[in-house]
């Protein structure tokens, strides 16, 4: 189902798109995450990357848990932002050699997925409300909530330490 096409005729199937979508990311998220891990050199870096990867383990399980409770079919539907997101990453990852430069590559790289997740959570949450989905958009709010609070953190890490280590 493509946005915009002829299967999208009404907000529930927008929502229901739109779950589709930020299903896939998080787990496309899932697979980039260890990679970010192996490559990352900084200590608190690697220990946020490695909790964000259990967060994200958790946010699959709610978005599983809102299909159900919508009445949707648990599945993805191809997200070519995050996709894009990510080929970034990993060719900006692939061309660094200073490993102080590639833990600042890589905390941009995962500042750019965390702001992408946090649009994509807060629109279903207002559509949620919308379609009178409170339940839904609560249990949506807890992923938002810690997708904002690991942003925070890797704001963090960066103002601390990895930016002027690469500078």
């Amino acid at each position: 189902m493509g946005l915009f096409t002829s299967d999208i005729k009404t907000m529930n199937d927008l929502f229901v798109h739109q779950l589709q979508d930020i299903y896939y990311a998080e787990q496309q998220i899932l697979k980039a995450l260890p990679k970010m891990i192996d490559k990352a050199t900084d200590s608190q870096l690697k220990t946020g990357f490695e909790s964000h990867l259990r967060e994200t383990e958790g946010h699959v399980q709610r978005l599983e848990q809102v299909f159900k409770m919508h009445g949707a079919e648990a599945k993805g539907a191809t997200c070519p932002a995050i996709d894009g997101i990510i080929k970034e990453a990993n060719e900006v990852a692939g061309e660094v050699a200073d490993k102080n430069v590639l833990d600042a590559a890589l905390l941009a790289s995962a500042q750019a997925v965390e702001h992408y997740e946090m649009t994509r959570y807060g629109t279903l949450i207002a559509w949620a409300k919308e379609l009178g989905r409170p339940d839904c958009a609560s249990v949506l709010e807890q992923n938002l909530q810690e997708e904002k609070a690991a942003d925070a953190k890797l704001t963090s890490i960066a103002e601390s330490r990895v930016n002027r280590m690469a500078a």
